[in-house]
């Protein structure tokens, strides 16, 4: 784990709509000093699955990251509401999503440019922000919170 000193950190989410379909990237890149200092909100131009639009989502985080600081003295938090993204990517991988395996190789390798990287899992309302671009790179709306211990309503169309 990243100690609580300098570092940047990467919220990062991705959507897929319908899963899989049309594919959204959302990442906010926070300095060290805890300024944001970049957001990203785009849509793919092909599709894929939600576990894919979280990869792509980091991958451009990563990408951009990269191009702003001396990567090999960057540390890096990583955080993420995808429980896949964060066990491929952690320690003690678990066995690929075989169609993924590509990107999960290109997202480790692009890792590897950082000196220090600590990957996060949250759960979903704890990355917002990351989710919201996500979204609204494919022209939705964010999705609305739901107060712990209480259920959605769902309605059956007749």
């Amino acid at each position: 784990m990243i100690p609580d000193t300098a570092h940047w950190v990467v919220y990062c989410d991705g959507s897929a709509v319908p899963n899989p379909g049309r594919m959204g990237l959302g990442a906010v890149l926070v300095s060290p000093d805890g300024v944001t200092q970049h957001h990203i909100s785009e849509a793919t131009t092909f599709t894929g699955c939600n576990n894919e639009a979280e990869l792509r989502a980091l991958l451009a985080a990563l990408q951009w990251l990269a191009q702003q600081v001396v990567a090999k003295s960057t540390t890096v938090r990583v955080i993420s509401d995808s429980s896949v993204l964060v066990a491929q990517l952690g320690p003690h991988a678990v066995a690929p999503i075989a169609r993924l395996a590509p990107l999960f190789d290109e997202a480790r390798s692009a890792l590897q440019q950082f000196a220090h990287i600590d990957l996060q899992w949250v759960p979903r309302h704890r990355n917002g922000a990351a989710d919201t671009l996500a979204r609204a790179a494919l022209g939705l709306a964010p999705k609305t919170a739901v107060p712990q211990g209480q259920k959605v309503k769902r309605h059956k169309r007749r």
